[in-house]
């Protein structure tokens, strides 16, 4: 190629699928849970509607694949792919790596939802995967190399060398089972580029981090280590078109397989000129499901079918998750637990992923998009003091001052009402907390229903792990709200209002 051959090179990208490989029903407001979320910078989706799923997303490639050339068009994907779905989890991640296959990925960036079947599962998806699953700064303890090979790859695509660097979440260790993560290493993931940029810089024209930090470390590393062109984000569940740092470009297409990112680099000879980017929400209208996929995720789903499909109950009303702010399912999932235990305060995580309930049958598999994970019901006694420890940390962990810190969502909590401030300083941010319309005492001690997750100090919640009487049941929280919302049969959204969130921006 001349250098003054002009073409152009269109890299797709999806990020924090979470499992889901079918089509959502899409409302204003609160869709999935980090959308129509006030605790969080706004975004909701342009309409409501059905968008999403791998026959969607197939149509959509297809058609960008053909008009631009097959050879001028990159896939990958951001990572938090294949589990937090009930078919993901009854597949240990293989069905929707099946049908990444047959979209035709070429890179995927291991997130921190990617070692939820263990490391070793990971391991083995990786290599049903026709695409490498890699980051930079997640180590394997035994060889202290990267966890299933070189983080980088050079694509030849539109006549250009084009270099990836893979990025996981750094804090991956504090959000998950421990047991999961055995024998590997969460590292730095600015350090990670500044240790791999160099080399990869001088073999490629164009270079690309597929970074699973989130968009407030991507915003960082921008700054840090301005010499790469792109950084294609996840994590966040972000919507961004064309941030620009620098002259490095920042994009994000939301989760849950719903929205296509596509961005259009300009090129002459090998020199860019331009770097433009646009987000597809993938409505069936606009892209009609390919049949090939169709029938593919029929034939996944056939040996499961009954399980997935079972109605639980009936939603009244929309049902849905929040990962900033107060949450309505978590909430439920709360007020269940207190019911169960006879606990006067329940715990649950922020938890970022899952898509709202919306009225009518609750099946089983869209019960298990809010809550998919096998965590057992844990009960303890924990002193007032040690309970305004955790709603301490929570604000921490949500604005820490280091984006680095930053780790889980809001707590969510039933049986508990609490404000928090964060313009005041950390470690003061917490005020007016009463359990059960009475003032909270620190010295008291308190019956704590929660998980066995945040029982072994889940998101830096190390004060569980200080807990009295502590009791693991033979029920999984996920098992107990099952049978809660069958003997309910119609569920309810909960009251909110219990939880205040002041100075945030």
């Amino acid at each position: 190629m001349g250098d003054k051959t002009k073409t152009s090179l269109t890299i797709l990208h999806t990020n924090d699928m979470h499992g889901r490989y079918r089509p959502i029903t899409i409302i204003k407001g609160s869709a999935t849970s980090q959308t129509g979320d006030p605790g969080r910078t706004w975004d909701e989706f342009e309409r409501e509607g059905t968008a999403g799923g791998f026959a969607a997303l197939a149509t959509a490639v297809k058609r960008i694949r053909l008009e631009r050339g097959p050879d001028n068009v990159l896939l990958v994907d951001g990572g938090d792919t294949f589990s937090d779905d009930l078919l993901g989890n009854l597949t240990r991640g293989e069905a929707v790596i099946r049908l990444m296959n047959s979209v035709g990925y070429q890179l995927m960036a291991l997130g921190n939802h990617d070692y939820d079947f263990g490391s070793e599962r990971t391991r083995e998806l990786d290599e049903i995967a026709n695409f490498p699953m890699r980051a930079s700064n997640v180590i394997d303890v035994k060889t202290g190399q990267p966890f299933l090979g070189d983080p980088t790859i050079v694509f030849q695509a539109a006549g250009i060398r084009v270099g990836f660097l893979t990025l996981t979440y750094h804090n991956t260790g504090f959000t998950g089972n421990p047991k999961n993560y055995e024998g590997l290493e969460f590292k730095d993931g600015v350090e990670a580029v500044r240790q791999y940029l160099p080399e990869l810089r001088e073999r490629s024209d164009l270079v690309v981090v597929l970074s699973h930090l989130g968009s407030a470390m991507d915003r960082v590393l921008a700054r840090e280590v301005p010499e790469m062109d792109i950084i294609i984000g996840a994590h966040s569940h972000d919507r961004i078109s064309n941030e620009r740092i620098g002259d490095v470009t920042i994009v994000q297409a939301v989760s849950d397989n719903s929205v296509l990112g596509e961005i259009e680099v300009s090129l002459h000879g090998t020199q860019i000129t331009k770097v433009e980017s646009r987000l597809h929400t993938l409505w069936l209208e606009e892209f009609p499901e390919d049949e090939e996929i169709v029938r593919q995720v029929a034939a996944l789903r056939a040996p499961y079918q009954d399980t997935l499909e079972e109605v639980i109950a009936i939603a009244a009303e929309p049902i849905g998750r929040h990962y900033r702010s107060e949450s309505p399912f978590d909430k439920l999932v709360g007020e269940i637990i207190c019911a169960e235990t006879g606990a006067e305060i329940a715990f649950m995580p922020g938890v970022g992923y899952g898509v709202t309930l919306h009225p009518g049958a609750i099946t089983r598999e869209a019960l298990y998009t809010l809550i998919p994970h096998p965590a057992k019901l844990v009960t303890m006694q924990l002193t007032g003091d040690r309970v305004l420890e955790i709603l301490e940390q929570c604000a921490t962990n949500q604005a820490p001052g280091d984006p680095r810190l930053i780790v889980g969502g809001l707590v969510q909590t039933a049986g508990l009402r609490w404000i928090v401030d964060f313009a005041q300083p950390s470690g003061s941010r917490v005020s007016a907390v009463y359990v059960r319309n009475e003032a909270l005492l620190k010295d008291k001690s308190y019956i704590i229903g929660t998980n066995t997750g945040m029982a072994g100090g889940l998101h830096r919640y190390t004060a569980f792990t200080k807990g009295q009487d502590e009791v693991v049941h033979d029920l999984q929280v996920n098992e107990l709200v099952e049978k809660a919302f069958a003997k309910m049969g119609t569920v309810r959204s909960p009251a909110l209002g219990d939880i205040t969130l002041r100075g945030k921006d």
